[in-house]
């Protein structure tokens, strides 16, 4: 099997044989499939690790050491034909947990997201390394300050998953330098000298596979900065690593609120009883959670798929908060979908579902426009003073806009 180290982590846990699972604190949701998925897991580590225990299997730290980052090993562990031409220099590196490759052998459209795929290799004129601009935005190394009022903190180019339509997949999985205390004191300085600056966003790469003490540090030094009033942390590790939101880590993330976090899922099968513990662990400790949805060709781009995924948030406290354009990287053109069929998917949810379950349609505009919310056309037309307005059923409606029009 191939897999790689995590050095900055101690050795595994060892512990006792894997026998019953473990308990959940998982909603009512699940009481009814838990015996059957935790069935899939002794069987799944029981074929391909081979004297995992349980207390490993429950390791964050075991679960980054025992990445698999051969596409060949992966697809043969999903009973998938193996991806061919990856072994190129400079390739955007695979990897993945053991415990979302599992979520992955029972879901074609998660495997999408993690198997690399020939058609990667299809680079189109209007594809960019940065699509966003965010290296022109760069005024120190690790900050991206696009907006006035806020500034991106990219804290580490790690990830214990590799998503194949990644935004900055030109950083992440490469040198890993950012991850150094050291490395950022440059930008923490940049932060104290913009005193326009009240919303740090924590991300990367993924901030949560950093060890508690590298986050606790980054924590404390923002909330030394007066002016930053809130901080806030962009993270997959719920849905690929949930066994790092341990009561530890909750702990110590109370302890500088106002902390939000922003959880990215891409399909309803990530929520598993593991992940859906982490999420109401995390919710118990405080922190609003928001989820980030990039819409994908093949993997969530119908109305159905999209409801059953914001349903399932929900039900575990996360609010859909963004659903995004994919982003034009190089080698995306297999994941992006028309615009048009985003706006369907919104008006496919809004209506049918309730307001807290539908997320704001977005496009990050290309060389750093920012992101720009998208809707259908429910205010499509005006009649002298009445705006004219379609419904989600496509009925349509007077609204009388006179205020400030008498006389």
């Amino acid at each position: 099997m191939s897999v790689t180290k995590y050095a900055a982590e101690e050795p595994p846990e060892t512990g006792q044989e894997l026998a019953e699972p473990p308990s959940l604190s998982t909603p009512h949701a699940f009481q009814g499939q838990e015996l059957a998925f935790w069935a899939r897991h002794r069987n799944f580590l029981a074929t391909h690790f081979p004297g995992a225990t349980q207390k490993d299997w429950d390791s964050w730290r075991w679960q980054l050491k025992n990445r698999i980052t051969s596409p060949q090993r992966m697809a043969a562990i999903l009973g998938v034909p193996a991806p061919l031409g990856f072994d190129r220099a400079g390739a955007f590196p695979a990897a993945v947990t053991p415990y979302y490759l599992l979520t992955a052998s029972q879901s074609p459209a998660v495997t999408r997201c993690i198997l690399p795929d020939v058609r990667e290799k299809d680079i189109r004129p209007f594809e960019m390394p940065d699509p966003l601009g965010e290296d022109g935005h760069s005024p120190v190394p690790g900050i991206v300050h696009r907006y006035p009022d806020r500034v991106l903190f990219l804290v580490t180019e790690f990830c214990s998953t590799y998503c194949r339509y990644c935004t900055r997949s030109r950083l992440v999985g490469k040198s890993g330098h950012r991850s150094d205390m050291s490395s950022w004191q440059r930008a923490l300085d940049y932060i104290r000298a913009h005193p326009e600056v009240r919303d740090v966003l924590l991300s990367g790469g993924d901030p949560l596979t950093l060890p508690d003490m590298k986050i606790e540090w980054l924590l404390s030094q923002l909330r030394r900065i007066p002016h930053v009033e809130i901080v806030r942390i962009g993270t997959k590790v719920p849905a690929v690593l949930p066994q790092r939101i341990t009561p530890a880590l909750v702990r110590m993330l109370r302890r500088y609120h106002p902390l939000l976090m922003s959880l990215h899922f891409a399909h309803p099968d990530e929520i598993t009883p593991e992940t859906a513990a982490a999420c109401n662990r995390l919710a118990d400790g405080g922190i609003p959670l928001g989820s980030q949805t990039v819409l994908l060709a093949g993997v969530n781009d119908d109305v159905e798929t999209m409801k059953r995924l914001m349903h399932g948030l929900i039900r575990n406290r996360v609010r859909p908060y963004y659903l995004y354009q994919c982003d034009p990287i190089p080698g995306s053109t297999h994941f992006r979908t028309p615009v048009e069929k985003g706006l369907s998917i919104i008006q496919g949810l809004r209506g049918h579902t309730s307001g807290y379950c539908i997320p704001t349609y977005v496009i990050d505009a290309p060389g750093g426009g920012g992101k720009v919310p998208l809707q259908p056309q429910y205010a499509f037309d005006r009649e002298g003073r009445d705006v004219m307005l379609r419904n989600y059923e496509g009925r349509v409606f007077r609204y009388p806009d006179t205020a400030g029009r008498e006389g």
